[in-house]
């Protein structure tokens, strides 16, 4: 799991100015809540005074409040108010990490890490939303007991449709049209499928005609997934999982559907119960690996030339572990329950004087 990315927090619509909303990232806990203004933040959890789950607690005047003392901390982080020190200012050192959010997609996203804004990687991007001719669906949240690599891997897998996916006709890949490419953080695969055996699937009566059908899958940092695929100008999907690592070895994603046919508002439903009819199939695949984690080395698997796109994946998260972005999930787990853990935000690079241990990581690789 990996510091200064983008992660999905909770859909838009969670997040009301009524409560704060506690969720679970990379192992540790956070609290989302909207002010009065409707802005939305994200901190971390623990409340620096005796440990309280500010996520268990309640917003008074847009701050959030420890359940457990009444401390009131504000959408930067600060504590502003101490119910046992009424006339006293808070402490310099009262305060929790807050990080940047952005909302989009009808997603609130948070990025967990200390860089300045001009270094850090932009929210994976989805280009088709709000576009004319194409229709977004809602935001579907899937809870999957696999560690959130292993679902990365399996999109970026185009051997494995023909046997997962039978139910939606999908040709072996011609493996001589497979075409690979780098993106600024990540990388993509394009290839040829034939002509799909479109009498097997869903929509096979309103496509109502074949053609060559395209696909590819792509990663934006170590959590975007997307996947396109492209029958025919007319019936073009383009999918985006924004994952979660809740743990490791639970991931929640945030699904997001774009498509340019069927465009009309009571197709909605039907189009989704069968991509999530897709997607449980893929689960079942998932929750079944073993180990859970992905292997430490690529000896431990045979890779073969369709899993080129993977072995980049494995290869782009070793470059972000050499700059000292992944976390020390073995050096976390020795002292859970002993010390609570903040990933670094933004302004821990300009001041000091912090109570919340920074989140271990290991150490850089020259």
């Amino acid at each position: 799991m990996y510091i200064n990315f983008w992660y999905p927090v909770c859909k838009t619509g969670e997040l009301t100015p009524d409560a704060p909303r506690r969720v679970e990232l990379l192992g540790l806990n956070f609290v989302a809540f909207r002010d009065d203004g409707g802005a939305a933040h994200v901190l971390s959890d623990t409340c620096v005074h005796r440990g309280g789950a500010l996520g268990l607690g309640q917003l008074v005047d847009g701050r959030v409040q420890c359940p457990y003392h009444g401390w009131q901390f504000g959408g930067d982080g600060r504590c502003v108010h101490i119910p046992s020190l009424p006339d006293t200012t808070p402490p310099a050192r009262a305060k929790v990490d807050s990080y940047p959010v952005e909302e989009r997609y009808g997603v609130v996203f948070a990025f967990l890490g200390d860089l300045p804004a001009d270094e850090r990687p932009p929210v994976c991007p989805v280009p088709e939303y709000g576009q004319d001719g194409w229709r977004a669906s809602e935001i579907v949240v899937l809870d999957i007991d696999c560690y959130y690599e292993r679902s990365m891997e399996n999109g970026l897998d185009p051997a494995h449709n023909e046997f997962v996916h039978p139910r939606q006709g999908f040709p072996p890949m011609l493996e001589d049209t497979f075409e690979m490419q780098d993106d600024p953080w990540g990388a993509r695969f394009w290839a040829d499928f034939g002509d799909p055996v479109l009498e097997l699937t869903e929509f096979a009566k309103d496509r109502n005609r074949t053609g060559e059908l395209r696909a590819g899958s792509w990663f934006h940092g170590p959590n975007g997934l997307v996947t396109s695929i492209f029958v025919n100008r007319d019936s073009n999907l383009v999918q985006y999982f924004f994952e979660a690592p809740v743990n490791d070895s639970h991931t929640r994603i945030y699904f997001l559907n774009m498509r340019n046919w069927l465009l009309e508002p009571d197709k909605d439903e039907r189009i989704m119960q069968t991509n999530l009819r897709i997607v449980k199939e893929d689960i079942g695949i998932l929750e079944a690996l073993w180990p859970v984690r992905t292997p430490p080395t690529l000896t431990r698997e045979i890779m073969t030339p369709s899993d080129q796109v993977v072995v980049r994946f494995r290869e782009q998260l070793a470059q972000w572990q050499s700059r000292g972005w992944q976390i020390d999930r073995h050096a976390m787990h020795d002292k859970h329950g002993d010390v609570a853990y903040a990933i670094p935000c933004p302004d821990r690079r300009a001041s000091g004087n912090w109570v919340l241990d920074p989140v271990p990581l290991l150490a850089p690789e020259n």
